[in-house]
């Protein structure tokens, strides 16, 4: 089930890891918005507004257990580069171990915390009910969420991108189906949608779980390997918290921009909720290269073999940049037929086109900084990522779709580009970062 990064061509080894990734990423993105597409088939603006507010709450718990989880990924794949089954074998144990007692403990804080949650969000009236309903199901599925990213985590720090891949295809399946029960014939609203989210995700766990244990490992793992271990779990949490804090900050700039529109009328608030879903399909190609570069960087980094790690990164951005400036043109041509997949309300057609125009822009710049993320967490030194994504955050993201909000109330454009420039500042800091961290007297490996 190893599958070694560090020989061959680098080109290939980065397309052969990122298909799988790419169309697991598009999958998950996939049955995320099929609750936002479906809710909106048979039920009212309230209805798609509860879900996408409460899936945009979900999505950020989500990237932050995946931030986390990128701990296990660097470490395990460190320890496979280094062939050091053993080693691998801890990691996986105590990440596991780690991972399932922290999930526990978050969806019992979650569950009490769900309405305050929902009214820090400046829900409009018409939807608290339904984003109440929808987050308390989806935070009792809290471990299965966790459950199944960490499973991904290892299987990629191995250098398996595939079978994660068959584990979300029937989550994705799973859920549109239920959705399809719950929401259009139960006619459950948004609960409806919730339910058909988590027990598509309890339903992938176990398939996931059953795989394993019928095609095993390839690593002799024991009980001894999941006994709590100061040392393995410290690196792990070293290398995955910065990460994991870095999304949150991220997310919460998401949430306060929902914040913001949400302040502005119902009309908006499912513009930017509807966008924020179109946004997660057109990341995903940034979020392979990301998932890419953590993984060939950190196998190869294992191995010693610094050079490949830097070739890795340097043709990852090449491919992310290019997919950024093509999809981008796309986008400008057709921001509003686009938005209209997922509501028939002109006004939120309109509202959405806007505010899509300008944010598509990101695809670029984010796809840039992506892969320098997942590079500087190759190399350990995840510190970096959340550097650059504070600085961005804390001086353009938040304060520039703020004051564009107040500067621009009929049009939502100013705030897209606003987000935008965000990334822009990312890539800046990162470039600045890579170019310290590569100098020569630092190197002390090829």
């Amino acid at each position: 089930m190893e599958r070694d990064l560090t020989t061959g061509s680098v080109f290939r080894n980065i397309v052969f890891f990122s298909l799988p990734y790419l169309l697991s990423y598009f999958l998950q993105v996939l049955y995320g918005v099929a609750d936002l597409f479906i809710i909106g088939q048979f039920e009212g603006v309230e209805s798609t507004t509860a879900v996408s507010i409460g899936s945009q709450i979900m999505h950020m718990l989500t990237v932050m257990i995946v931030g986390l989880a990128m701990g296990t990924t660097v470490c395990i794949g460190q320890a496979v580069g280094a062939k050091n089954p053993k080693e691998t074998a801890l990691n996986l144990g105590n990440s596991a171990t780690l991972f399932m007692t922290l999930s526990i403990l978050l969806a019992g804080v979650l569950l009490i915390l769900a309405k305050p949650i929902v009214s820090a969000m400046s829900t409009p009236a018409e939807a608290v009910s339904g984003t109440v309903a929808y987050l308390t199901i989806c935070f009792i599925g809290v471990p299965f969420i966790t459950a199944y990213n960490i499973i991904s985590s290892i299987f990629r720090g191995m250098g398996d991108s595939k079978s994660p891949m068959y584990f979300v295809a029937v989550a994705c399946v799973g859920n549109i189906l239920l959705d399809y029960l719950f929401i259009g014939f139960f006619r459950l609203g948004p609960a409806g949608a919730a339910l058909g989210t988590t027990l598509s995700q309890t339903i992938s766990v176990i398939v996931s779980l059953a795989y394993i244990g019928k095609r095993k490992m390839g690593l002799s793992v024991s009980k001894r390997d999941f006994k709590p271990q100061k040392a393995i779990m410290g690196k792990i949490l070293k290398i995955g918290f910065p990460i994991c804090l870095q999304d949150g900050l991220i997310q919460i700039a998401f949430l306060i921009i929902t914040i913001i529109a949400n302040m502005r009328g119902l009309t908006d608030a499912a513009a930017v909720g509807i966008v924020e879903k179109i946004i997660c399909f057109l990341f995903l190609t940034p979020s392979a290269m990301l998932s890419t570069v953590s993984a060939l960087g950190a196998q190869n980094i294992g191995a010693g073999k610094l050079r490949r790690a830097k070739e890795t990164l340097r043709y990852s951005i090449m491919i992310a940049a290019g997919y950024g400036v093509a999809v981008s043109g796309v986008i400008l041509c057709i921001a509003e037929p686009v938005v209209g997949w997922f509501t028939p309300d002109a006004s939120v057609i309109v509202a959405g086109g806007q505010y899509l125009r300008g944010y598509v822009w990101d695809c670029i710049f984010a796809g840039i900084h992506f892969c320098f993320s997942g590079y500087f967490c190759a190399l350990g030194k995840s510190g970096l990522s959340f550097l650059h994504n504070i600085v961005a955050i804390s001086l353009v993201r938040v304060p520039g779709v703020y004051l564009t909000s107040q500067l621009f109330p009929d049009t939502l454009l100013p705030m897209g580009i606003a987000t935008a420039l965000g990334s822009l500042v990312s890539v800046i800091v990162c470039v600045v970062a890579y170019l310290v961290i590569s100098r020569p007297r630092q190197e002390t490996r090829a």
